[in-house]
C-alpha cells in the first residue's frame, strides 16, 4: 500500500514537471514579429506568427521585431569643411527586413546601427560647408540615408529615413551670423528703397512728358491741387498764378 502511494506521488510529481516544461516551452510570435529558430545552436529557419512550441534546450528561438524603429543619434561634435565647429544630432528610422541576417550577421543590430549612424553623421557633415548644413539639410539627410542603408543591408536592416534634428553653433559664430543677417536685411532694404525711387522718378518723368504734350491737362491738374488744399479747412490760402494758367484765359498774349 505504501509502495502504491509513493508511486502515485512520484508519478504526479513527474507529470507536474512535464506539464511545467511544456508550458514553459510555449512561445507566442506576434503578427509584427518573426522567430529565428536554432537547433543545438544551428540555424534551422524562421517561425511565422502564432503559437509555437520551443522544446528547450534542444531548440532556441530569438524573436525579432519587424516594426520601424526610431533611434536617436546622440549629439556629435563635428567640424565642417569650412572649419566651423558644430554640435549636431539626428534621428534614424529603420526596420528589420531579414530577421535571420539581423541575428546571424551582427551581434546587436540596434546597437550596431546606432554606432554606424554616429560615425556616418560626422563623416557627412564634415564633408560639407556650414551653409549646406543650415540651408540644404534635405540633401544631407538623403546622403546619410543612402550611406546607412548601403552599410546595413548585409545585416538585413532597411534604413528608411534620417533627419538631422538640431545644429548647435558656438556663441561667437552665432553673433557673427546675426550680424551677417542684419547686414543682409539692410542691403535688401536699401535695394528696395532705391528701386522704389527709380520707379517713382520714372513715373514722374512719364507724367511730365504727357503734361508737356497737352498744356490743358496741366491746368486741370493745377485746379485739382487747389481743391485738395481748400479741403484742409485752411482759413487763408495763398497760391501763385502761373503764366500758363493766365494764357489759358487769354491774358498776357
Amino acid at each position: 500500500m505504501k509502495i502504491d502511494i509513493g508511486f502515485s506521488l512520484g508519478f504526479a510529481f513527474a507529470a507536474l514537471l512535464v506539464l511545467f516544461y511544456l508550458m514553459s516551452s510555449i512561445r507566442i510570435v506576434n503578427e509584427y514579429e518573426r522567430g529565428v529558430l536554432f537547433l543545438f545552436g544551428r540555424y534551422v529557419g524562421i517561425k511565422k506568427p502564432g503559437l509555437r512550441f520551443v522544446l528547450r534546450p534542444v531548440y532556441r528561438m530569438v524573436v525579432v521585431d519587424l516594426r520601424t524603429i526610431a533611434e536617436e543619434v546622440p549629439p556629435q561634435d563635428v567640424i565642417t569643411r569650412d572649419n566651423v565647429s558644430a554640435r549636431v544630432n539626428a534621428v534614424i528610422y529603420f526596420r528589420v527586413v531579414d530577421p535571420d541576417n539581423a541575428i546571424l550577421q551582427v551581434l546587436n543590430y540596434r546597437y550596431a546601427t546606432s554606432q554606424l549612424s554616429q560615425t556616418s553623421l560626422r563623416s557627412i557633415v564634415g564633408a560639407h560647408d556650414l551653409d549646406d548644413l543650415l540651408s540644404h539639410r534635405d540633401k544631407l539627410n538623403q546622403q546619410l540615408q543612402l550611406m546607412l542603408d548601403e552599410q546595413t543591408d548585409p545585416w538585413g536592416i532597411k534604413v528608411t529615413s534620417v533627419e538631422i534634428k538640431q545644429v548647435d553653433l558656438p556663441e561667437d559664430m552665432r553673433r557673427v551670423m546675426a550680424r551677417q543677417a542684419e547686414a543682409e536685411r539692410e542691403r535688401r532694404a536699401k535695394i528696395i528703397a532705391a528701386e522704389g525711387e527709380f520707379q517713382a522718378a520714372q513715373k514722374m518723368a512719364d507724367a511730365a512728358e504727357v503734361l508737356s504734350r497737352q498744356p490743358g491737362t496741366l491746368q486741370l491738374r493745377y485746379l485739382q491741387t487747389l481743391v485738395e488744399i481748400a479741403a484742409e479747412n485752411n482759413s487763408t490760402t495763398v497760391f501763385p498764378l502761373p503764366l500758363e494758367f493766365l494764357k489759358a484765359f487769354g491774358v498776357g498774349k
